[in-house]
C-alpha cells in the first residue's frame, strides 16, 4: 500500500541548507517503507546499482578495487550499495539523514548477515576524523538534497585521504529542462537548464517546506570538482537497455532510450 502524503504544492525559489534538511529528512523518513518496497528487490539486499537504468558497479568499476579500503556511502538509505562493497572486501559505513531508511538497513544487515555500520547524519558535516577514509561515494543520494554543495564537497575532501577515490551518481542535469513525467509529455523542453532555483513542494495544511530538491549544470559539478581539488577520470551516461520496462519516477523506457537520465562522476583527490 502506498503512504497517504499531505496535498502539497510546487514552487521554484531559493532555500537554505537549513530549510533543505530540516524537509528533506523527515520527507525521506515519510518515504522509506515505500520505496524499499518498490525498489528493494531491483536494487538487491547486497547490490550496487548506480540509477534507473540499472548499470552495476560490478558492470561500470568506477569505484575501482575496493579490497581492503575505508569506504563511506553518503546518503546510503538501507546500505544495499555499501553492503555490496563489503561483500568484496572493503570496510564500508553507511551516512544518512533518514532514520527510517537507517532502520531498513539495520534489518537487512539482520537479514543478509553483512552489516554495515551507519550513521544518522548530514553530508554537511561528516561525523568522522579527516582522512579516515580511501574511498567516498554517493550513489543517487544526498548531494541532490543539499544546498550548501560547496561544504558539503569541502567535507567529502576533508574525511578522504591524499589520493582519495569520490564518486557519485545524480539525475542527469539535462533532465531538469523537463517535467518529471515518464510518458512522452517528459520529453518536451519546458525550463532552462541553466535555472539552478530549487524545486521545493510545500506542504499546504502547514505552509512548510517539505521536499527541496537542487540543481547543478554539469560545468557546476566539474568546477566544484576540479576547485576542490580533485582530477576527474569519469562521466558515464548509462544508456536505458533495450530489455529494461520499468518505470522509476520520471525515468522510463519511453525517455531513456532517447535522453539521458543519470550522469555518474568518477575522481581523484590530488595526492
Amino acid at each position: 500500500m502506498e503512504a497517504a502524503y499531505p496535498p502539497v504544492r510546487a514552487e521554484r525559489r531559493a532555500v537554505s541548507e537549513e530549510e533543505s534538511r530540516r524537509a528533506n529528512g523527515p520527507d525521506w523518513d515519510r518515504y522509506a517503507d515505500e520505496y524499499q518496497a518498490t525498489h528493494g528487490a531491483f536494487l538487491g539486499d547486497t547490490g550496487f546499482v548506480w540509477g534507473p537504468e540499472g548499470l552495476t558497479e560490478k558492470e561500470a568499476g568506477v569505484l575501482g578495487d575496493v579490497g581492503g579500503r575505508e569506504v563511506l556511502e553518503l546518503g546510503s538509505g538501507a546500505g544495499q550499495c555499501a553492503r555490496w562493497v563489503r561483500s568484496q572486501g572493503g570496510r564500508a559505513y553507511g551516512l544518512d539523514l533518514a532514520h527510517r531508511q537507517l532502520q531498513h538497513s539495520s534489518r537487512i544487515d539482520d537479514a543478509s548477515g553483512v552489516v554495515v555500520p551507519s550513521v544518522q547524519a548530514t553530508a554537511t558535516a561528516i561525523p568522522f576524523a579527516p582522512a579516515s577514509f580511501d574511498v567516498v561515494f554517493c550513489s543517487f543520494g544526498a548531494l541532490q538534497f543539499v544546498a550548501d554543495i560547496d561544504r558539503c564537497i569541502a567535507e567529502v575532501v576533508r574525511v578522504l585521504r591524499p589520493g582519495g577515490r569520490f564518486a557519485f551518481s545524480i539525475t542527469h542535469p539535462t533532465r531538469w529542462m523537463f517535467v518529471d513525467d515518464p510518458g512522452p509529455e517528459g520529453l518536451v523542453a519546458s525550463q532552462s537548464y541553466w535555472d539552478r532555483t530549487p524545486y521545493v513542494e510545500v506542504d499546504d495544511a502547514s505552509g512548510e517546506v517539505s521536499y527541496v530538491e537542487h540543481h547543478r549544470t554539469l560545468g557546476d559539478w566539474v568546477g566544484l570538482l576540479a576547485g576542490a581539488g580533485f582530477r576527474i577520470t569519469d562521466l558515464l551516461e548509462p544508456q536505458w537497455p533495450a530489455e529494461l520496462d520499468r518505470n522509476w519516477g520520471g525515468w522510463s523506457r519511453t525517455r531513456g532510450l532517447l535522453t539521458p537520465g543519470t550522469a555518474i562522476f568518477g575522481a581523484d583527490l590530488a595526492p
